[in-house]
């Protein structure tokens, strides 16, 4: 027997690349080859679903750190010049297969093609997001099978039936893989082929066709002699065994004892098969998968089969491909934990008989190929970072929550966060967290208790604004609000159902939020640049405003005067003047002076200083002013929040004067009337002190009443005089009506017209004196009031009788005569009886005496 010629050895390692977005994907691991046979090198792309070609370009490295242009699919120019002679003859070729996939065919594989090969597509994207490249690595091997007849004397060409023959075979490999050698011995006589008895590769003994009885009862038997020989040995020679022997080996190389693949990657095995039959045989390959070592015992599976027509029998996930013409491929796509276990290539050869009919002549399992999923989870670290710190309440916090050194990225991978809040408690307090919000592998968001109201009122806003990044900002810090926050990334896989699992979670080093709480201070102070100054000039006051622990306070600033009133045991009055509001909107508030509508202004002269201006003071503006300031938070925006209110100290306005004393007096000469009557009330005003010319003087004289015994109800407004002579009339609820007259430089009078009952009480006058100034401005002074009278109005019970008793006896009257007419009808008309006579005798009466 001769030597066998070089037959492909393969072994294939899964090593792939981790990435996002697409990906570049050879045959993982290391692929082997025999000197003399053909390398096929599959490459595609995944996640590509653009509808033209992708193109490829293919390198070489024996080292695997310089890279030598091998070819390429799209640039004519790209190999090296040491290949361009092989691509030329063929030997090195480019096949493309998909869109997305192409395979590298190198022909007549040399010591030389041994080394790394890399596969890489041109990016035509916008942003690069994956692996474009990848690399696999190709081991060389010299043909490491011998098989030869012993050297030993033949035991002749012709035997007589009954007579013993032996007959011996040496086989032997030096490959370094983990080999197992299957013989067989067969007989040949004419065309037709038979096989005697086979060795499989786990030790056993199989007679062929017609030879099991033989077999059975020890007629036919085969041996091993010393480490490579086999002897087949026959006790008695029958006329059927007549023919040509020959020794078949077949070698059976599988993948390293273990094999591992990251979980949802691809698989591939190889099945190399060598055979010293030179003549028609078709191999039927099929692989098979276990839980144990041991493909006999019960569960092992098919996964795929190739016939001996060269037809494929797979799953959709499962692919067997012809690499060459003695090397199956099996790929197993997006692996998990369920496809870890023990892989088995089960190889028969056959050949034609007659009547088309196919014989097994040669079978074969290889050894198993153990096979791990591991799952290369992402390395990645979290990193939180505070981007809006708060210095007060109510100011804005935001937190950052980015995924930094991200290793061994998987593009069916995601990325979750949840947030957490840890109160601040002191060293010897338990310290819980409270879940703010989780989003879950789908993306939904949920929100814990802490969180859930203030997230639908939009204070609480959950955000993922890059890839890499997530966000959490709180619009209104408040002081419940300061703790520790700290971020959990979660890791998601997605499985084959297309659900996601969590696989890995990092927490954050947590962030302080914190501000000290202090009491917020507002200071001002009002101070008058001009301290003197006389009835008719200008009044000035400025407030300077100063504050501390009030974020970007704006001002707001009213403008107060505390005047004495009438009786000292009561309180001093405060008016509001004038104010301005934060956004420098000025208003009058109680400011009733119609003739000096613009006689007061409040401006801002500096964000914190303010000025107040009367213009033509009075001597009723006597009093003490002070600046009311309070100061603004901005909030929202737009929106502001008190922080505080101070009140300045007092600037007074005191005239002194040596003017005249004006007093007021009512009186009437009809206390008393009688309802109907007029009614007369002089308001008399008497000066004391300095004599004034009446030119001089000028009275403003209001009318009130208090319709009460007592002054417990509220004065009502009858009727006004202004200085200028223009008389205001209050309107009434009855018949009476009012006039109001100037009978002299001091006296004034008000007449009730048809007075009612509603017009009794007290009655006053109110006078507010003007006075003019040398320098011929007008002074308004204190206004003055006069002690109440009391008017009763009496009924006139002459009058008030009179008209109801002539009603009275008028109505009588008509009732009576009314009666009577109805009487005299009634009897009249329908109480009126008909009487019928009934005739007599008229008989005349006899006297007595007659008879």
């Amino acid at each position: 027997m001769g030597r066998l010629a070089p037959r492909p050895l393969l072994l294939a390692l899964l090593s792939l690349a981790l990435c996002r977005g697409r990906v570049v994907r050879v045959p993982a691991g290391s692929l082997v080859r025999v000197v003399g046979t053909e390398l096929v090198i599959p490459c595609n792309v995944s996640d590509y679903d653009g509808p033209s070609e992708q193109n490829f370009d293919w390198s070489f490295s024996a080292s695997g750190s310089s890279f030598v242009e091998l070819a390429s699919t799209w640039e004519a120019g790209f190999p090296a010049q040491q290949y361009r002679e092989r691509l030329q003859r063929g030997d090195i070729l480019l096949r493309r297969t998909a869109n997305d996939a192409v395979e590298l065919h190198i022909k007549n594989v040399q010591h030389s093609d041994q080394g790394h090969y890399k596969c890489s597509t041109p990016s035509t994207d916008a942003t690069v997001q994956g692996n474009y490249e990848d690399t696999v690595q190709v081991k060389v091997l010299s043909d490491a099978l011998h098989v030869a007849a012993s050297p030993q004397p033949s035991p002749g060409p012709s035997l007589r039936e009954g007579e013993p023959f032996e007959l011996r075979c040496s086989a032997s490999t030096t490959s370094p893989l983990h080999t197992h050698l299957a013989l067989q011995w067969e007989v040949r006589r004419g065309p037709a082929r038979r096989s005697i008895l086979s060795l499989t590769h786990e030790g056993r003994f199989r007679p062929g066709p017609g030879y099991e009885q033989r077999y059975r009862g020890g007629d036919v038997r085969l041996d091993t002699v010393g480490s490579d020989g086999y002897r087949l040995s026959v006790s008695r020679a029958l006329s059927s065994d007549q023919g040509s022997y020959r020794c078949i080996v077949i070698l059976r190389a599988a993948v390293a004892r273990n094999v591992s693949v990251a979980e949802g990657k691809d698989l591939g095995l190889a099945c190399n098969i060598t055979t010293d039959r030179a003549d028609d045989v078709r191999p039927e390959v099929t692989w098979s998968f276990s839980r144990t070592p041991d493909s006999l015992l019960p569960g092992s599976r098919v996964l795929a089969r190739l016939d001996r027509d060269s037809l494929v029998h797979s799953s959709p996930r499962v692919a067997l491909s012809h690499v060459d013409a003695r090397s199956y491929h099996l790929l197993v796509r997006d692996v998990s934990k369920e496809n870890a276990g023990y892989y088995f290539c089960h190889v028969a050869l056959w050949t034609p008989g007659h009547n088309r009919t196919w014989h097994k002549v040669a079978e074969a399992v290889s050894a198993p190929a153990a096979v791990t999923v591991t799952w290369l989870e992402p390395d990645y670290q979290v990193y939180l970072n505070a981007s809006k710190v708060p210095e007060f309440s109510d100011d804005l916090t935001e937190l950052e929550c980015r995924i930094v050194d991200v290793k061994n990225p998987e593009a069916s991978v995601r990325f979750t966060v949840s947030w957490y809040y840890r109160v601040n408690r002191r060293n010897d307090d338990v310290v819980t967290s409270e879940l703010l919000a989780v989003m879950n592998g789908d993306w939904t968001l949920k929100y814990g208790e802490r969180s859930k109201q203030r997230a639908r009122e939009g204070d609480f806003i959950f955000s993922k604004e890059h890839p890499d990044t997530f966000n959490f900002r709180i619009q209104r810090t408040t002081e419940e609000d300061r703790g520790n926050y700290y971020c959990v990334v979660s890791a998601w896989t997605k499985q084959r159902n297309n659900s996601w699992v969590k696989s890995k979670d990092v927490f954050s080093k947590p962030i302080n939020i914190f501000w000290a709480l202090e009491d917020s201070v507002l200071v001002v102070k009002a101070r008058q640049p001009k301290p003197f100054f006389a009835a008719g000039n200008t009044f000035e006051m400025t407030c300077k405003v100063s504050s501390k622990n009030i974020k970007s306070p704006r001002y707001s600033v009213l403008i107060t005067a505390e005047k004495p009133v009438g009786d000292l045991s009561s309180p001093n009055e405060t008016k509001y003047i004038i104010s301005l509001d934060q956004d420098s909107v000025v208003k009058l508030e109680n400011w009733t002076d119609a003739s000096r509508v613009d006689g007061v202004v409040l401006e801002k002269v500096q964000e914190d200083e303010f000025r107040y201006r009367m213009y033509q003071t009075q001597v009723s503006d006597a009093g003490l002013y002070r600046c009311v300031v309070t100061a603004w938070s901005p909030v929202r925006g737009s929106l502001w929040r008190e922080a505080a209110t101070s009140l300045s100290n007092p600037i007074e306005i005191d005239f002194q004067t040596s003017g005249p004393i004006f007093n007021a007096s009512v009186h009437s000469d009809t206390p008393s009337v009688i309802r109907g009557d007029l009614i007369k009330l002089f308001c008399i005003i008497t000066v004391e002190g300095a004599a004034l010319d009446p030119d001089d003087m000028a009275f403003d004289v209001s009318w009130f009443a208090v319709h009460s015994f007592g002054l417990d109800k509220a004065p009502v407004l009858l009727s006004s005089l202004d200085r200028k002579g223009i008389v205001n009339t209050a309107q009434r609820d009855w018949k009476s009506s009012l006039s109001l007259e100037r009978m002299s430089m001091l006296e004034f009078l008000l007449q009730v017209h048809g007075s009612e009952d509603q017009d009794f009480g007290n009655y006053y006058c109110s006078v507010t004196p003007w006075v003019k100034s040398p320098t011929g401005s007008w002074q308004k002074e204190a206004e003055i009031q006069s002690k109440p009278i009391f008017i009763t109005v009496k009924m006139d019970v002459l009058n008030a009788f009179k008209y109801p008793l002539l009603i009275g006896i008028g109505l009588s009257t008509v009732i009576g005569l009314l009666s009577c007419l109805i009487g005299y009808c009634s009897s009249h008309w329908c109480c009126k009886k008909e009487v019928q006579e009934t005739r007599r005798e008229r008989r005349r009466l006899m006297s007595m005496e007659m008879d």
